[in-house]
C-alpha cells in the first residue's frame, strides 16, 4: 500500500483555544517518533485562531491505525472532550 496524507481539521470552541492548542502541541514529538510517522506537522489558522489543522504523512494505513489507537491519543481526547467544536479526518493519497 502506498503512502497514506492525513489532513486533520480541529475546531476549538472559543473559551478552550489556548487549551486544545497545548493539548494539540503534546502530540508532536511522541507522533514524529512513532513506527511509521513520516510527517506530522500543526498548522493554526492565521484568521481563526481556533482552527487547527494536521498535515500528516504514514508509511501506511496500518501505521496510522496503530497511531489513531495509542495512548496519548486517547489522552489527548479525554483532555480536550469538552473543548472541541468539529473534529474531522481525510485519509487522503497522492496523485500527482
Amino acid at each position: 500500500m502506498s503512502k497514506l496524507t492525513i489532513v486533520a481539521n480541529i475546531i476549538a470552541k472559543e473559551d478552550s483555544i489556548e487549551l486544545v492548542k497545548a493539548e494539540l502541541l503534546k502530540l508532536i514529538d511522541i507522533t514524529r517518533a512513532e513506527e511509521g510517522c513520516l510527517q506530522y506537522d500543526l498548522h493554526q489558522d492565521n484568521d481563526n485562531p481556533a482552527h487547527f489543522v494536521f498535515y500528516e504523512n504514514w508509511v501506511n494505513r496500518e501505521l496510522w491505525q496503530n497511531h489513531m489507537n495509542a495512548q496519548h491519543l486517547k489522552d489527548y481526547v479525554e483532555a480536550t472532550s469538552d473543548a472541541v467544536e468539529t473534529f474531522t479526518v481525510n485519509e487522503m493519497s497522492i496523485i500527482g
